[in-house]
């Protein structure tokens, strides 16, 4: 186990690009054990967890390849859509972006498609970067992220978009302006217990689905997704990670709403490159 974690360090710090996914949560008896308290610390665990399993499955080959994207991948516990179930199925995702690039979307959504064997995605939410203290969300901030989803929604890898935590004033102004308008938008009740009146009626005027959420305002701190990683990968050098993106997923049943899989696909990048 020793010899296996030193490759692990040694992989990562050879790598530019770092790339988790946790496989389907659906199957994970460890959550099951203990049940998280919040999403953010559901991912936390998440990314140990994936970190230390994929340390016990390096071999010497790869340790020899050195990538410099790093994939760390529960293969066993992937569960890819098959032609045959995909009209069953309804394939839903919520993108939390950290670094400020607005293709980091289509590498996600790439990334996804992929990883799930499906060719389009049944909805995309996003939830912009984290701005700075006393900076205020506006339109300015969310037009480079929306006009990257309405171009995956128009070349037919998205085939609905929706955004997160946007109060009437701001939705308003992006309806207006977007030439993909907003089919959904998330309320996170944590913060508002009752859906703002002026956002329900505007919604309904023009047919955006209102959901809620219970997500953190920020689903995972740098240092939080450092010390995950840390954690994981013991004694790994962590400080020049920095984290770009986090995709969470869900594979529903249409028929019958259950959840068939569910999981988080991460990506970090060495900030020195």
């Amino acid at each position: 186990m020793e010899k296996q974690n030193s490759a692990a360090i040694l992989l990562l710090k050879q790598a530019t690009t770092l790339n988790i996914h946790t496989g389907n949560l659906v199957n994970w008896s460890r959550l099951k054990k203990k049940c998280p308290s919040s999403t953010s610390e559901e991912l936390q665990g998440c990314i140990r967890e994936t970190l230390s399993e994929w340390c016990t499955k390096i071999t010497p080959t790869q340790e020899k390849e050195a990538p410099s994207t790093l994939e760390c991948t529960l293969t066993q516990a992937t569960e890819a859509v098959t032609p045959e179930e995909r009209e069953e199925l309804k394939v839903s995702v919520k993108l939390f972006l950290s670094g400020s690039n607005p293709s980091s979307i289509r590498t996600a959504v790439d990334l996804a498609c992929s990883t799930l064997g499906v060719s389009q995605l049944d909805s995309v939410m996003i939830a912009p970067p984290p701005l700075p203290e006393g900076v205020s969300l506006t339109l300015e901030h969310l037009q480079p992220y929306w006009e990257e989803l309405e171009s995956l929604l128009l070349s037919h890898k998205i085939a609905a978009i929706g955004t997160s935590d946007l109060d009437k004033p701001l939705l308003e102004q992006l309806y207006m302006w977007a030439q993909v308008k907003p089919s959904s938008n998330q309320v996170n009740l944590a913060s508002c217990c009752v859906m703002p009146p002026d956002l329900t009626a505007f919604a309904k005027e023009y047919d955006i689905q209102l959901l809620t959420h219970n997500d953190s305002k920020e689903l995972i701190t740098e240092t939080s997704f450092q010390e995950s990683v840390s954690e994981g990968v013991k004694d790994a050098v962590v400080v020049d990670w920095s984290l770009e993106w986090v995709l969470r997923y869900s594979v529903i049943v249409k028929s019958r709403g259950i959840i068939k899989s569910k999981g988080y696909l991460v990506q970090a990048k060495r900030i020195s490159c």
